[in-house]
């Protein structure tokens, strides 16, 4: 799951699965559609294939890439099991006392910024 969260955290390789998800590019339509260099191509499509999110298919001198449709469905999966443990404050407790505690008792003087004071 690190694998496919480091793959999704950046912009370029975010766009590459957009526009893999209808359809099966080749590295130099990717090169010419984000203005990329074939080495930055190259690198991206690495990371997303370690992270099987991407297939890729050779036929000659070409390389294809499409989407892991199968793997993307099941990372899906996952992040929605992570959301709704991050929504229900599952395993974080003991850290929630502690914030309301702070609410109540401020015994840190870290002088906030206006915008950050409403927060806590």
């Amino acid at each position: 799951m690190q694998r496919i969260i480091k793959a999704m955290s950046q912009s370029t390789r975010l766009k590459i699965l957009m526009l893999l998800s209808n359809n099966v590019l080749c590295a130099c339509e990717l090169e010419y559609i984000l203005g990329i260099t074939q080495s930055a191509v190259s690198q991206h499509m690495r990371i997303l294939k370690e992270a099987n999110l991407v297939k890729e298919f050779r036929e000659g001198q070409w390389v294809f890439y499409a989407l892991n449709e199968e793997c993307l469905k099941e990372a899906g999966e996952k992040l929605k099991i992570i959301a709704s443990g991050l929504m229900s404050n599952e395993g974080i407790e003991r850290e929630i006392e502690k914030l309301e505690y702070l609410k109540e008792h401020p015994i840190i003087n870290c002088d906030r910024p206006a915008i950050f004071k409403k927060r806590l």
